[in-house]
């Protein structure tokens, strides 16, 4: 294993990576942090306001560049935003840590993100542009990942301990 995060979550859009990464943090005694939050405290503005004013290239930059700092610098418990893994330079640098894919199917995917207008990559037709998403995505998801952990059915408390028994962790 390489230095850096204990744990990488990675995953699509509204599986509950925030939520289940502040979880195993907490079980782990160890500090969370996620990209997404990283580039809004930097940019000082949301990511569908980046998405909006200046593009999707534009805030993919910005994401590498967060998550690099943040594998880097971090030694807790790390979430990436849905569509880190598209960069080839990042999922190089995912090689050697432990990361786990949350994974969940299109019915719960909608039933979590709706028509939420913070995510703008699903702004129209949320069903078909999820699906569209993961076809995109899955494979990538599962080239970095060490383990897939599905959230499907799951309260956020039992993904947690899913994701500590998949890489043998104990809780702190």
């Amino acid at each position: 294993m390489t230095a850096g995060p204990l744990v990488v979550l990675v995953g699509p859009m509204g599986v509950g990576k925030s939520t289940v990464g502040a979880l195993v943090a907490e079980r782990l005694g160890c500090a969370y942090r996620d990209t997404d939050d990283d580039i809004v405290a930097e940019q000082g503005r949301t990511i569908a306001d980046i998405f909006v004013d200046d593009g999707e290239p534009v805030f993919r930059a910005l994401e590498r560049a967060a998550v690099g700092r943040a594998l880097a610098g971090h030694d807790g418990v790390l979430a990436l935003g849905g569509g880190s893994i598209l960069d080839e330079d990042t999922r190089t640098l995912l090689t050697g840590h432990r990361v786990v894919y949350l994974s969940m199917e299109v019915e719960e995917a909608v039933q979590r993100t709706g028509l939420n207008a913070a995510r703008p990559l699903l702004a129209v037709n949320p069903r078909r542009q999820w699906r569209e998403l993961m076809e995109a995505r899955r494979h990538l998801y599962t080239e970095v990942a060490s383990a897939v952990v599905p959230t499907d059915g799951r309260t956020p408390e039992e993904v947690a301990q899913a994701v500590l028994d998949a890489l043998e962790l104990k809780e702190a």
